[in-house]
C-alpha cells in the first residue's frame, strides 16, 4: 500500500483539546472484523466484551515532563528543549530538540529556572533541530533528575494549543504508569479507570504488562509513497518472562488477547517465536506495521482515532482490514468522534 491510501479529511474541530471529563466515558466504537459490523457504546462498556480468562495487554511506560523552557546566554531568548532521551546519566548527556533551532549552535549555554539553578551546554547538532546537551549541575544524580522534573512540564502535543494545566499532569498518564521514560503517552490506555480496572478484574481479566517508552518518532510524518522505504525510530522495549507466561498461556487456551493501544501491539510483534509465542525482550525496537501484515499474538485491539498519513493509521489498517477501517473513519467523523490524544476510542474484535 501506499502513503496516498492513508489521506481523509479530518475537520479541525475534531481533534479532541481536552480529555473526556471521565476516563472511561469517553466515546467507544466496536468494530466486528468478523461482520464488518460498528456499534456505538462508551469506553465503560468494553468490559462486556471480554470474558474470564481473556487477557488485556497494557504499556506501563510513564511520561516524564519532558518539555523545558530555557534562556540563552548573553540575547535570553526564550528556547524550548524537549528532552527525547539520556545517553549518559554520569555525564548528564542528554539527546534533545530545540526550538528555534536556527539559534542554538554547538558553544551556547542555556539557562532554566527563574534562578537560573540549571545551566546547560550545547556539545553536538544531531539534526536540523536535535542537539546533545551536557546538563552542568553538582549535585548528585537524583537531585538532578528531581530538578528536571521540577523544571519540565508534560509534554501534551503540539495541536494542543493552550497552556498546559495541572490536570494535564494527571490525564497525560494512564492510571497503572510505573516505568518512567515515554515523552508521549501510550493513549489508548488513558481511558481506563480505576473502577473500571477492578470491574475486569473481578470479572476474571488478566493482565500482561510490557514496557515500550514511546518517543517522538512514533508521531513523525511519513514522507515517502512507498511504506516499505520509511523507517522508524527506535523505542526502548521491555517484555518480561512473566507477560509472556500470562499471554502464552492464554493463548494455548484459545483466550481473547486483546492489545491496548498500537505501543503494546508494537511491542509484542517486536518479539515474537516461530511458533508464534511472545518471547522476553530487553532492548530496542523499530518495528513498522503497515499493510497487509499477519500478526501473531492479540485477536483485538483497543486505540484510539489517528491522524492522516500516521503511521499508527497504518497498524490500525493493517489489523482491521484497509476498506473496513475507511468506513469505520468515515463513520466516527459523520458521527464526531474526538481524534487523537485526548480523543474517543476503537475497540476491535
Amino acid at each position: 500500500m501506499k502513503l496516498s491510501h492513508f489521506q481523509f479529511n479530518l475537520p479541525p474541530e475534531l481533534l479532541a483539546e481536552f480529555p473526556a471529563e471521565n476516563r472511561d466515558e469517553a466515546r467507544l466504537m466496536v468494530i466486528n472484523r468478523k461482520t464488518k459490523t460498528i456499534e456505538h457504546k462508551m469506553f465503560k462498556d468494553i468490559i462486556d466484551y471480554f470474558d474470564d480468562g481473556d487477557v488485556m495487554i497494557l504499556n506501563n511506560t510513564k511520561v516524564f515532563p519532558a518539555r523545558m523552557f530555557g534562556n540563552k546566554e548573553k540575547t535570553g531568548a526564550r528556547i524550548e528543549v524537549f528532552l527525547l532521551r539520556e545517553l549518559n546519566a554520569e555525564q548528564r548527556l542528554w539527546d534533545v530538540l530545540v526550538d528555534p533551532a536556527r539559534k542554538i549552535r554547538i558553544g551556547n549555554k542555556l539557562y532554566f529556572g527563574d534562578d537560573d539553578s540549571l545551566v546547560a551546554e550545547v556539545i553536538d547538532n544531531t539534526t536540523s533541530r536535535g542537539r546533545t546537551l551536557r546538563f552542568l549541575y553538582d549535585g548528585s544524580y537524583e537531585e538532578f533528575r528531581r530538578k528536571l522534573t521540577e523544571l519540565g512540564e508534560t509534554p501534551i502535543p503540539k495541536y494542543i494549543n493552550r497552556e498546559v494545566t495541572e490536570e494535564d499532569a494527571e490525564r497525560y498518564q494512564t492510571i497503572y504508569a510505573k516505568e518512567e521514560g515515554a515523552v508521549a503517552a501510550p493513549t489508548a490506555g488513558l481511558h481506563f479507570s480505576k473502577h473500571l480496572l477492578k470491574r475486569l478484574e473481578i470479572k476474571g481479566i488478566n493482565f500482561a504488562e510490557v514496557t515500550l517508552h514511546v518517543g517522538l518518532g512514533t508521531f513523525n510524518p511519513v514522507e515517502v509513497e512507498d511504506l516499505s522505504k520509511h523507517k522508524m525510530d527506535s523505542e526502548e522495549l521491555k517484555i518480561t518472562q512473566q507477560a509472556c507466561d500470562i499471554v502464552n498461556n492464554a493463548k494455548a487456551k484459545k483466550q481473547r488477547i486483546c492489545c491496548i493501544g498500537t505501543t503494546s501491539m508494537r511491542a509484542i510483534e517486536s518479539s515474537v517465536s516461530s511458533d508464534r509465542k511472545l518471547n522476553p525482550f530487553e532492548g530496542w525496537t523499530n518495528k513498522f506495521i503497515f499493510p497487509p501484515y499477519d500478526f501473531s499474538i492479540a485477536d483485538c485491539m483497543v486505540t484510539n482515532f489517528h491522524t492522516p498519513k500516521s503511521t499508527l493509521l497504518m497498524m490500525v489498517s493493517a489489523f482491521c482490514g484497509h476498506d473496513l477501517m475507511k468506513k469505520a473513519y468515515e463513520e466516527a467523523i459523520k458521527e464526531k468522534y474526538n481524534f487523537y490524544s485526548y480523543g474517543d476510542a476503537m475497540l476491535m474484535i
